[in-house]
Order: C-alpha cells, then structure tokens, then sequence
C-alpha cells in the first residue's frame, strides 16, 4: 500500500523494494511476499532509468524465484512483466554485472512455458543475441542467455525463423569460445539442438555446425547431458542434409563413427545418452553411402551392445 501510494516517488519504491527483500529471508513470508511481483515489475516500470531501483527489484525477483522452483511453485508473469523485462535489458544493455543478474532472471523466468512464449511475444530474441555478441567472454551471461534461446527455440509454434536463423552463427561463436568451458558449451549445444531442431540451420552453416558439436563432444566426453543433447543436434541436421552425416564420417579431427562408439562407452548406463546415439544413427543409415562406412566400421557389434544394456527400452 505504501509503494502502490507513491509510484512517481523513486527512494520510496527502492526502500519498498529493500524492505520485502528483508521478510525474504523468512521461508515462512514467502507466499505474501509472492503476491509483491507485480508491485516490484510496476515500480521497475515506473522508474526505467534507476539502475539502483532495477538492481533491486532484480535481486528480489530472483530471490522469489528461486524459492518459487524450490518449492514447485509456478509464478504467473505474463506479456506484460515479459515487456518489461525487456525494457530493462534494452536500457541497461552496457551495465555487464547488471545484465548477467537480467539474464539469469530470464533463464529462470524462461523454464515456465506460458513465460518463454511470453518473451518470444514481445521479441526477446535480437536482444539475447545482442548480449551475447557484446559478453561474448562472459561465461555467466552466455550460459543464461543460451539456455534462454532453448526455452525460445524449442517452442512448437514458432513464428520467428528467420530471427532464430540468424542465432545459429551467435550460438557457434559462445561454442566455439568456450569450449573448455562444460557448463556453458553443455547450454549452446541444447540452443543448437533447439535451433536445428526448428530447421533453423541453414545449407552453409550445416558443415561447420557438425564440426562444431563434434569438438563440443570431443572436449567434455564426461558430461552426459552434453553428449546427449550434441548428438541430438546432429541427428537433427542430418535429417535435414546428407551433408551433416558426410561431415560426422568425415571430420578433419577423426572418424565421427569412433566419437559415437567412445561415447557411448563412456555412458553405458544412461538410457538418455544411448538413446540419441540410436536416433543419430538411425538418420544417418537413410543415406545409401553412409551406411556403408558405417557397416564397414562394424557398427552392428555397437548396436548389439545397446540391445543387450536396454533390452526393455
């Protein structure tokens, strides 16, 4: 009632703002304090050039969050909080430390269904893009914004694919500079899964996105979410291009058929990871040339091997 009194006045919404974060830290405040976010988005609303108000209302948007998941609770933010979030990205885009808090609040914000098409609605997408090509070196604000552009991609009625086409070359470079970097190459392999699995991977990026996920695959071997979600991208681009399944044969760094066959091995027991091997697989032996390197390199022995781990999946 006392901010909602004074929504011109800015130190009244920042010390109102600073005041519900305080009940916070009290797991028993937080269904009345949940009730607050539209308080907090008006206020950030009200007062677009205040960093310090933004700032705050940040944190404590993702101090609600947080505990929100925690606890399973589905926060409702509909266009208009996803509007404005996206004036705050736009008005504040130069600020890094502000900007990798944004985007982990968008990454968070993202996970519920309703609040990715919400972002997609108000045209989120360019300005992801934009961070990334500005904090290209930032490993937090790569991760979150790739895992943002999954939550996006993967959305079944997409009507942005020329934007989303244009994430494909964004996304290869976050790989491409940290490779070494497992969380963050595990988030842009899902992106390009999510991007491939849209058809968003155009005839001249096919090539080098192959040998792209294949270094990806190469450097972080232990990180099975990574070697899932890679080999799913893969099979994505070789359902649209013979091209992807030559360049899996043929890769400058080695036989893409003996990455498979390392992976696999390395994540015996995991269903998911056999499972995208499986259907990499299954795409590649459409093409009549392929299949035969593939026979040649002995791959029904590999196969057997699942059938017997998975004889009930």
């Amino acid at each position: 009632d006392f901010m909602e009194a004074s929504w011109d006045v800015e130190e009244v919404q920042t010390k109102g703002i600073q005041h519900l974060a305080s009940f916070v830290k009290d797991r028993s405040a937080f269904p009345c304090v949940l009730k607050c976010t539209e308080v907090i988005i008006h206020a950030m609303k009200n007062h677009t050039d205040s960093l310090d108000l933004h700032v705050e209302g940040c944190n404590l948007l993702l101090e609600l969050l947080s505990q929100a998941l925690e606890q399973g609770v589905v926060m409702a933010l509909d266009e208009c909080v996803a509007s404005c979030l996206l004036h705050t990205v736009r008005k504040h885009s130069e600020n890094e430390e502000f900007i990798s808090s944004l985007c982990t609040l968008l990454m968070m914000v993202s996970a519920s269904e309703a609040a990715a098409e919400n972002l997609r609605k108000v045209g989120i997408i360019p300005d992801l893009l934009s961070i990334l090509r500005r904090f290209l070196r930032n490993d937090e604000i790569c991760f979150s914004c790739c895992a943002v552009l999954w939550s996006l991609a993967v959305s079944e009625n997409n009507g942005d694919q020329a934007v989303l086409e244009s994430a494909v070359p964004v996304i290869s470079a976050v790989l491409q500079k940290h490779l070494q970097n497992g969380v963050v190459a595990e988030s842009a392999c899902s992106a390009l899964w999510a991007l491939s699995l849209q058809g968003c991977v155009t005839d001249s990026d096919c090539e080098p996105t192959v040998a792209l996920l294949l270094e990806a695959l190469r450097m972080n071997p232990e990180r099975a979410v990574l070697v899932k979600n890679g080999c799913l991208a893969l099979a994505s681009l070789v359902r649209l291009s013979e091209t992807a399944a030559l360049a899996i044969l043929l890769d400058s760094k080695g036989s893409g058929i003996e990455l498979i066959k390392h992976e696999y091995h390395l994540h015996f027991n995991e269903p998911g990871v056999a499972e995208a091997l499986c259907l990499l697989m299954n795409e590649m032996v459409q093409y009549d040339e392929v299949m035969l390197d593939m026979r040649s390199q002995k791959m029904e022995e590999l196969l057997s091997e699942i059938k017997l781990q998975f004889p009930f999946s």
